[in-house]
C-alpha cells in the first residue's frame, strides 16, 4: 500500500504558524504532483493548495496570501507553510499525489490535525 505520511500539525493560535509536510517513501518516482486537502468532519474534502514538477501552483481562495506551497527535492518532501491562521483553518490536512496521467497514488492518508483556537 502506498502510504502518504503527513506531519506538522499542532496547536496554533489565531494569528500563529504552522508548517507541514509530506512524505510518500519509496514512490516519489511516480509523483508529478501533490495537493494539500483539508477536511472538517461531516464536510467535503477540499483543495488547499497543488504544486505539480513543471512549476505549476494553485492555491483555494481562502488561504491565498496566507499559505505557501513548496517542493523540497533534497528532502523529497512537499510542504505548506500556513501563516496568519485563523480558526476557520481548523481541519484534518492530509496531502495526495498524482502521477503524470492525474491519477491519485495510493488512498488518503489519515492526515494530521491542525487546531487554531485562541
Amino acid at each position: 500500500q502506498v502510504h502518504f505520511v503527513e506531519s506538522g500539525g499542532g496547536l496554533a493560535q489565531p494569528g500563529g504558524s504552522l508548517r507541514l509536510s509530506c512524505a510518500a517513501p519509496g514512490v516519489s518516482y511516480m509523483v508529478y504532483a501533490t495537493g494539500w486537502y483539508r477536511q472538517v468532519p461531516g464536510n467535503q474534502w477540499e483543495l488547499v493548495a497543488r504544486i505539480d514538477s513543471a512549476g505549476n501552483i494553485l492555491y483555494a481562495d481562502s488561504v491565498k496570501g496566507r499559505f505557501t506551497i513548496s517542493r523540497d527535492t533534497a528532502k523529497r518532501t512537499v510542504n505548506l507553510q500556513m501563516n496568519s491562521l485563523k480558526p476557520e483553518d481548523t481541519a484534518v490536512y492530509s496531502c495526495r499525489g498524482f502521477d503524470s496521467s492525474g491519477a491519485p497514488i495510493g488512498p488518503w492518508g489519515q492526515g494530521t490535525q491542525v487546531s487554531v483556537s485562541s
